[in-house]
């Protein structure tokens, strides 16, 4: 979770946690994690509408991935590309290898540095995967970030292959629930900055199963990604 002002004299703020863990052990040893929004105390935001995420106790705490035991169903989204056309998000991804994001362009710090993280462990992989793995950034503030602005921004921050969506914002909190990641609308401030909150997580989705089934957080590295990658592409645990 971010919360930034942004405008150009504005400094990277300090980012709260993103997973809300530990909220009941179950037999098997599963917790239950809500992903989503966090207060700026750092204690999460209950919106009583987003969905769980089993992860089990077992979880390698050295790695980046997070392996979800229940993953998610992919968001029924249905938004506008940066070239100002329909993009159907499941029909589209179906059956590929997919990391979705949900972001802005406005982001001064944790956007454009997971763009860039993804883009560049993706030019390591071999060049029929990379023709595979679908990375598509919904952008949390739809108002500023119009197809063209998508269009002009991606490419730098992240690929110029990246799929970047806009569209009506109720329709993108909506979806954004769905794989339990909380956005509120971006707040103009009295002194003409905007706070954003928003969750910033990675969710890669299977090419076997279309289900989202990785988490990976805001500090995963360049390295974290290009060594999971090879096995998203397969649809294979990290």
């Amino acid at each position: 979770m971010s919360v930034q002002k942004n405008d150009e004299q504005s400094r990277p703020s300090r980012r709260a946690p993103l997973i809300a863990a530990a909220v009941a052990v179950v037999a098997a040893l599963v917790v239950t994690a809500v992903v989503g929004l966090t207060g700026g105390d750092g204690t999460p935001k209950d919106s009583g509408t987003g969905p769980v995420a089993e992860i089990s106790t077992g979880t390698d705490s050295t790695k980046a991935a997070t392996v979800l035991d229940r993953p998610f169903t992919k968001p029924d989204l249905v938004l506008t590309d940066t070239k100002g056309q329909k993009f159907d998000l499941r029909e589209r991804t179906k059956g590929k290898p997919t990391l979705i994001y949900f972001g802005y362009t406005h982001c001064p710090d944790v956007c454009p540095l997971t763009m860039s993280n993804i883009a560049i462990a993706k030019k390591q992989l071999p060049k029929a995967d990379q023709n595979k793995l679908q990375v598509v950034f919904v952008t949390t503030d739809p108002e500023r970030d119009t197809s063209a602005e998508l269009a002009k921004w991606l490419p730098a921050a992240g690929d110029p292959s990246f799929t970047g969506l806009t569209g009506d914002f109720s329709t993108i909190q909506a979806g954004a629930r769905q794989i339990g990641i909380g956005i509120d609308p971006p707040k103009k401030e009295k002194d003409g900055s905007v706070v954003s909150m928003h969750g910033a997580q990675v969710i890669a989705f299977s090419p076997t199963t279309d289900q989202g089934y990785v988490l990976y957080g805001e500090d995963t590295t360049i390295d974290d990604y290009a060594k999971d990658l090879p096995k998203i592409i397969k649809g294979e645990n990290p």
